[in-house]
């Protein structure tokens, strides 16, 4: 075992609680980590300083609850990644939102394999549209009926509208229909970067995080080697890729200007 963190493999119900909640995810970065120390040190944890400090606006004590345990899966689950994120403010929006969708497929099995899989499926099969319906009906065949109808159909709102907000839908109301989302160069360097800090199923330039936003085979490639952090180049079926930055971690400090970040050609 590596050690490193582990993508979520089992399914469970915590999208019904708390979905891509962007804006919402932004403010745990930005306080989360700077008031870890002085919390534990005064006895005070993180959920009733979010709730007294109002991290999240006027939410009550128990949303900021489901909230922080959501973002503890999420983020706090891959240490290096909130600790770039906290210091990262000039995100842009887009930016936000592709963070949020990488972060909840790494947390939500159900979510990944909708975003990375049946929805690429789709795209690939010419399908340009999604009902409601189709959704509850992919989701009774991944679970086994294991839910109620009633808790299956929530599941799909659930997963269209965090798939809306991530780029890969648009429209709210039957039928959707399926875009790709434009991806930064900074994104996808961050998601380069954070898919080495953790085990998941697929191949750094074969995964359901890169396919999910339509970045596969040659386009990938051509986005990777203009990406100044690493060198990228294929020859043959041999793949070459030099890191500049031994992490995620050095990536966003040099990045961020955060501090001096240990720079390196190293080999994957």
């Amino acid at each position: 075992m590596s050690g490193r963190p582990v993508e979520q493999t089992t399914v469970h119900t915590r999208l019904l609680k708390c979905p891509l909640e962007i804006e919402h995810s932004r403010a745990w970065w930005q306080n989360s980590r700077t008031a870890d120390d002085a919390s534990e040190a005064a006895g005070i944890d993180a959920v009733h300083r979010a709730f007294e400090e109002r991290w999240f606006g006027a939410r009550s004590l128990p949303r900021v609850e489901v909230l922080v345990a959501n973002f503890r899966v999420r983020f706090d689950a891959i240490p290096d990644a909130l600790t770039v994120l906290s210091r990262w403010r000039n995100t842009s929006v887009s930016t936000r939102a592709l963070i949020c969708h990488w972060h909840l497929q790494f947390a939500d099995p159900l979510y990944r394999d909708f975003t990375g899989g049946f929805l690429v499926d789709r795209r690939h099969d010419g399908i340009a549209t999604l009902r409601r319906d189709t959704v509850t009906n992919w989701i009774t065949q991944q679970t086994a009926e294991r839910w109620t109808m009633a808790t299956r159909s929530k599941f799909a709102s659930r997963l269209l509208a965090c798939a809306t907000e991530s780029g890969l839908l648009k429209g709210n109301r039957d039928p959707r229909s399926l875009q790709l989302p434009n991806v930064p160069d900074d994104a996808l360097s961050y998601v380069i970067h954070l898919l080495r800090e953790f085990e998941f199923e697929g191949t750094l330039l074969d995964n359901p995080y890169l396919r999910s936003v339509g970045l596969t085979g040659w386009e990938l490639e051509s986005r990777l080697r203009n990406l100044p952090s690493i060198q990228f180049q294929r020859q043959g079926d041999v793949l070459d890729v030099r890191w500049q930055f031994k992490s995620l971690a050095d990536w966003g400090a040099a990045m961020t200007g955060s501090n001096t970040a240990s720079a390196s050609a190293e080999v994957a």
